[in-house]
């Protein structure tokens, strides 16, 4: 390695891209080309750095696969901030592989949180929290166990466990203060300040109450049986009855859990339901028959029970009923509650769940991803919706450290 390679990758390790292209902006060779694209991608210009990372691999030869495979990884890397997803995970599994096989630890993890980060914008999940289970980030720069802890974090709050969040938190901030990247610490101290921000409403007794993650946790194992408007379903100790895709039973159920202990006369269950101000005896029947199969449902978590004037909830045991609402209100306020839960929902399924039109959630999702609430991936019939994830995975985080091209 010359002395102005050398002197370049240094100024990216330390962040200063405009002196690492000083040093290499008129060479054309393969290492130069690729210490300029990470250059470019710390300066946001995330399409000319792939371009160069293309070149890049291109030029190191056969008997160079480690460095072939380091600008693969540098190139997912900038794909994911770009979010562009299309590209096949087995390219980047495989550089992992030659990483591995060349005892280059450090990238080759890299190149596994590039691959876990990709399934969590993908709505992924479970094979998220499959594949971070089998990662060792034990001696290993503090960036890379900073971002492997935002990732576990991002799963956590995700599936609301925020005790595990916390901690998991509390050591990428340690680990992020060691990296000393202050990219990297903003988006610690932003995924922490999610825990403090309202994320439910709770109505109970005529009365509303903001709740935090934690809080919500709180109230889901308090045995209570909670009335979900945000994921739409019916929840009481390790029962969940999603109702997402059933927006009329979803209906009548939050008509009935926001009247307990009360009754709610049929007519104004009709109403809510139906949406009709005239209702008949064909509305009452289907009235009927909608209860019938909520009563079905509900069994294991609650009675739903004939009165003089309507129906009305009752839990199984001594449980109270408290409804969890989106913690706005607004046209947009249950659109942004369903997405909250980090899945893929196409267009149809959230005009269904929200018990509204295609065009209109259409137009609503356009208006969300303006503002940068919400996501999409893949077009036409493939299009999914998703919220933006917690932490913002940018670029600078991993890259000056991708390419030590020895």
């Amino acid at each position: 390695m010359d002395s102005l390679i050398t002197a370049a990758a240094r100024a990216l390790v330390a962040g200063d891209a405009l002196g690492a292209l000083k040093r290499v902006s008129l060479r054309d060779d393969p290492p130069a080309l690729a210490l300029r694209g990470i250059a470019m991608a710390q300066l946001g210009e995330h399409p000319r750095a792939r371009d160069l990372l293309r070149r890049a691999a291109r030029g190191f030869g056969a008997h160079e696969e480690l460095s072939r495979a380091r600008c693969v990884v540098a190139e997912a890397e900038v794909a994911l901030a770009m979010r562009d997803l299309r590209g096949s995970p087995r390219t980047l599994a495989a550089a992992s592989a030659t990483l591995e096989a060349h005892a280059d630890r450090a990238n080759a993890m890299q190149a596994r949180l590039i691959a876990v980060r990709r399934l969590l914008l993908l709505g992924r999940l479970d094979e998220a929290a499959a594949s971070l289970a089998h990662l060792d980030t034990r001696g290993l720069p503090p960036s890379l166990q900073a971002v492997a802890g935002l990732a576990e974090a991002e799963v956590a709050l995700r599936s609301l466990r925020t005790v595990a969040a916390q901690a998991t938190l509390g050591r990428a901030h340690e680990a992020a203060q060691r990296a000393g990247v202050p990219a990297l610490l903003a988006e610690v101290a932003d995924a922490r300040a999610a825990l403090d921000r309202p994320a439910a409403r709770r109505f109970h007794a005529g009365h509303e109450l903001p709740l935090r993650l934690d809080e919500v946790e709180a109230l889901r194992d308090s045995g209570a049986l909670v009335l979900d408007a945000c994921r739409r379903g019916l929840h009481a100790g390790t029962n969940w009855l999603p109702l997402a895709r059933r927006p009329v039973l979803f209906v009548l159920a939050r008509a009935l859990a926001e009247a307990w202990p009360g009754d709610v006369d049929r007519d104004v269950l009709i109403a809510r339901a139906f949406r009709t101000r005239r209702p008949d005896e064909t509305h009452r029947a289907r009235l009927r028959v909608e209860i019938g199969r909520l009563r079905a449902l509900a069994a294991p978590l609650a009675r739903i029970e004939a009165s003089a004037r309507g129906f009305v909830l009752t839990p199984q045991g001594e449980r109270r009923v408290v409804v969890l609402m989106p913690p706005i209100d607004g046209d947009q306020a249950s659109l942004l509650a369903l997405l909250a839960d980090g899945a893929a929902w196409s267009t149809s399924a959230l005009a269904l769940a929200l018990g509204a039109s295609q065009r209109t959630v259409q137009r609503a999702l356009v208006e969300l991803e303006a503002e940068g609430r919400a996501r999409s991936i893949g077009r036409a019939r493939a299009q999914r919706w998703l919220s933006p994830p917690l932490a913002g995975f940018t670029t600078i985080l991993l890259l000056p450290a991708a390419l030590p091209l020895t």
